[in-house]
């Protein structure tokens, strides 16, 4: 019997798995708060509403990160997560490499009583947008308005 044979015999079956792996993905990934665009996280950064986490390890973070993003690796954040205690009154955006981790420590945040968000994409996505990053204690805008005087 080939697995079509079975898909077809038993599509109730198969569609009820389908269904349930797709209602626990969809639970799992709200329990770690919404997904916000670059769009989004520039606004809310630029009106000093939110802070941005970065939860890369600290050679990524050195690599490149946003502009004022604190740097606790998700592997620390149980142990350092009273750093945050001071930020409590502000939303803090959750960024990561390509949104792996992301959703783990919205989750843990949350249950401690922060108000999180994940930035959409991560990292990867704001350098693919060309937004600005700062690498090695030097500010970096990749992209159109490089070496352009203003």
């Amino acid at each position: 019997m080939s697995w079509i044979d079975f898909v077809a015999e038993q599509w109730l079956l198969v569609g009820l798995l389908i269904a349930l792996v797709i209602a626990f993905v969809t639970l799992e990934s709200k329990k770690g708060g919404k997904t916000v665009s670059y769009h989004e996280v520039s606004r809310l950064l630029n009106s000093e509403t939110a802070i941005l986490l970065d939860v890369r390890d600290a050679s990524d973070y050195k690599a490149g990160h946003i502009i004022g993003a604190v740097n606790i690796p998700h592997i620390s954040l149980v142990t350092r997560i009273d750093e945050l205690n001071a930020h409590k009154d502000k939303q803090i955006i959750v960024a990561d490499k390509i949104g792996q981790h992301a959703g783990y420590v919205g989750k843990t945040l949350r249950e401690k009583g922060f108000d999180t968000v994940r930035l959409q994409g991560g990292m990867s996505e704001w350098v693919a947008q060309n937004l600005p990053v700062v690498k090695a204690g030097k500010s970096k805008s990749s992209g159109k308005n490089k070496g352009k005087k203003s």
